[in-house]
This record gives C-alpha cells, structure tokens and sequence, in this order.
C-alpha cells in the first residue's frame, strides 16, 4: 500500500512552487521524516519529507514543474513494495517483434555506466546522478566526473565547490585526495606522431564551442521581477560616506574573547552597524517609513532585513525589533540565519516583512556599490571591504582601515538632506561607539 507524498502549505499567500530537485529516486529506500524532494517557492527552498519509511514507489512531476499547495507528488511504499516506473518509461514504445527487454533496477541509476577498459565520461555520470543545475553545469564546464566526487551536501549531495575542488586537482596534476575525481583514461600515441615542438599548442580541431539553457529558479525569477520592479517604481538614488572602522576593530580586539566566553557568540562587525542603523533611524525616521497608496507610513520599531548568500540565491531574512536588541542578540540572530541560509532551512516566514535592508557586499571583496533597495522598504545600507588608505587627521597623513559606505533610497519619500544626515549619523556611532551605549 502506498502513502501520498503532497507539497505541505508554504506559508501565507504561497500557494504553488517549482520541483527543484529529487533527492530520492524510485526504488530508493526512505526513512520516516527523511526529505525525498527539494520544493522551490518565491523566497525559500522547502524540503519535504517522507511521511513514512518504506521505498520511493513513484515521482508524479519533473523538476521544473510547478505544484499546487495540497497536490500528491510523489507516493511512498511498504520497504518490500513494487517499484512503479517513471512516467517517461511508461511511454516507451514496445518492440511487438523481438522479446522484451529486461529493464534494468533503478539502483543502476545512481552508479555509473560500466563500460569495459573506459573510465566513465563526465556525461554519463551528469545523467546518472541527480545534479542541481549549478552542479550540472560546472561538471560540463570542468569536464570532471560527478561520480568519483564526494558530496560534502546535505546527505552526500555534490556541491558546485565539490566540483570545482575536483577541477584544481586535475588541473594541477595531485595524485589523490579523499574524493577527487579519477584520472582521465589516456589514449595510447601513435607511433606515427613524432613529439609537438616547443611553442604555443593549435586547439583541437574537434573542438566544440557550447551552450546550455537552464531554467531559472523561482526564486530567482522573483527576485529578477522584485528588483526590476524597484527599478521602475521607486526614484532611487544612492549617497555614500567613508567610515573610520578604527574604533571598531580596536573594541573587538579588546572584548572580543570575553564577549564569546560570556555570549557564546563573536562579536562582529555586523552588530556595531545595526546598533548604528537603529540609531540613526531615530534622527531620520522616513529612513525606516515606506510609501503605501499615497500615504507614509512610519514604524517605531527596525526589522532589520540583513542580506545572506544562500546557495540558490541572495536571500534576506529579518532580525525583528533590532533597535532593542544587544550586541549578543543581534550577533546570535544573525549567526542563526546564515546558518539556516547554508543549509537551506530558511522559511518563508523568517523573511517576512522587514523595514530596512543591510547589505554587506565587503565579504565578498566589494569596494564599492549602489545597493537597490527590497520592496515596499525604502532604503537600504550597503557596507563594503575594509581596506588601509591615506586619509588626513589632525593635519597629518596617516593610514587608517577605511569603509565605503552607500545609502540607496526611494527619493519620493526620503530627501537629499535626510539621506545625508542618516549616512553621516552611522558614520559618526561606528568612528566612535561610545555614542551607541549613551545613545548619542
């Protein structure tokens, strides 16, 4: 007897979402609440589990296609149960000439093609084992060989930096490392090629020039039509200022190991921003209003959207009442998140809302941006990379580590002047964070 497998509800106003990816193909056997498909919705890649243990009897949809919330995708059978073939094999046509052909188990599907005296190409192994199309696609950019890489993913998953890990090691010739991928088989030299002369090598003549086409994930759809639509709705303009980080990364120097002892959390850059942001806000509060109809509509609390790199896309979850928070706090959430992010157990609800936007493209060697802002917000912070330069203090050239910062902001409901003053307020609590504990 089999058991639906239906997409559970997503969240409020979520009532459909793309398959992403089977992590379970038929014949597989499942564990109780052990995750069989990857759903993708507007913000969050949802993982549904299994609602019993038993064998994956049938997939009910290809990924790519879009489900209903309440709709059965797949069914899960008894440990012992017959394995009902995919769709595609149902369709099929038979061969009423000759006798039929044994189907092979679908376990074969996970091992790769066995081919005699031949390693197994980069295609064969793309096709055999179930590959996101980020990881699909560097396996046939790389030429590397999907099954003879260990998955460092969730349940043994190969990674795009799997991938490109196994690439380095081919190019650079390393014998072995703990799942690298198998030496290509060599072809045997012609006795008739006489060595190539020294000098720059002709490409191959069978060399062929490609393309994919990948679907778009839904999170990255909406993403494309959320900032588009920024773009198009908002007036938006970007101020910058450059900030002394000094101060800063001296207090941390100073507290940072009493501040984990006693919090169990790093102190980071993150926090001292946050605490800026809430109190600069309070100076300019249309900073942290958004436009409703022909109406603004102020907020006397920061829900904090912080921006964290998830493995599908940029993704911003919400630190709600942030202004009231402490530094342990602030840090602990946002460590919260970004784990959350990296394992893809974000859920709609955690970026629900929020009124202000940080953004801190430094992590990833930024020097210099202008953010768009997150729809209906009206501004957003983007921090930068730190970086020693010259700069002029008391009539003297000195080195200091300075930050660009950049406010972008819809300039229908914030002006010039309060952009300034907003920027110059974080510029002046991070040059000197005594003011964020006297409220200065």
């Amino acid at each position: 007897m089999a058991t639906d497998v239906k997409v559970p509800t997503l969240g409020e106003s979520i009532t459909e979402a793309t398959i992403g990816q089977w992590l379970k193909a038929p014949g597989d056997a499942v564990a109780l609440d052990e995750p069989i498909v990857s759903l993708e919705t507007d913000k969050v890649a949802v993982e549904v589990p299994s609602p019993v243990a038993g064998t994956l009897a049938e997939q009910l949809g290809k990924e790519g296609d879009t489900v209903a919330v309440g709709a059965i995708i797949a069914r899960v059978g008894d440990g012992g149960a017959a394995v009902a073939a995919p769709a595609e094999a149902s369709e099929a046509p038979t061969n009423p000439a000759g006798p039929a052909e044994t189907p092979l188990p679908r376990d074969d599907e996970h091992a790769p093609e066995q081919v005699p005296e031949q390693a197994p190409s980069a295609a064969v192994a793309t096709e055999a084992l179930t590959l996101s199309p980020a990881v699909r696609r560097a396996v046939l950019e790389l030429h590397v060989d999907p099954s003879a890489i260990k998955g460092s993913g969730k349940d043994g998953r190969l990674t795009k930096d799997d991938v490109l890990a196994a690439a380095k090691v081919k190019d650079s010739g390393s014998p072995a490392q703990a799942g690298a991928q198998a030496p290509e088989a060599k072809a045997p030299a012609s006795p008739d090629l006489k060595p190539a002369a020294p000098g720059p090598r002709p490409l191959p003549g069978n060399e062929e020039r490609r393309e994919e086409r990948v679907k778009m994930t839904r999170m990255r759809q909406t993403i494309a039509t959320r900032l588009k639509e920024a773009q198009n709705t908002a007036a938006l303009l970007t101020t910058f200022n450059d900030v002394d980080m000094s101060a800063v990364i001296d207090a941390r120097a100073r507290y940072k190991d009493l501040f984990e002892k006693k919090h169990g959390i790093r102190l980071g850059f993150m926090g001292f921003f946050v605490k800026a942001v809430a109190l600069a806000a309070k100076d300019v509060p249309s900073v942290n209003a958004r436009i409703e109809g022909d109406e603004i509509v102020y907020h006397d609390y920061l829900d904090v959207s912080v921006a964290v790199s998830a493995p599908k896309g940029l993704v911003v979850p919400v630190v709600r009442n942030a202004d009231r928070m402490s530094f342990a706090e602030i840090e602990k959430a946002i460590a919260a998140y970004g784990k959350k992010a990296k394992d893809g157990a974000l859920t709609a609800e955690d970026m629900k809302g929020g009124t202000f936007t940080i953004s801190n493209g430094g992590v990833f060697g930024s020097l210099m941006s202008t953010p768009i802002i997150n729809p209906p917000q009206s501004a957003v912070l983007g921090m930068h990379r730190i970086e020693d330069r010259p700069v002029a203090k008391d009539g003297q050239v000195v080195i200091r580590p300075m930050m660009y910062l950049a406010l972008s902001y819809d300039h229908r409901l914030i002006d010039g002047r309060e952009a300034v003053t907003f920027l110059v307020r974080v510029k002046e609590a991070i040059e000197d964070p005594t003011r964020l504990l006297i409220d200065l």
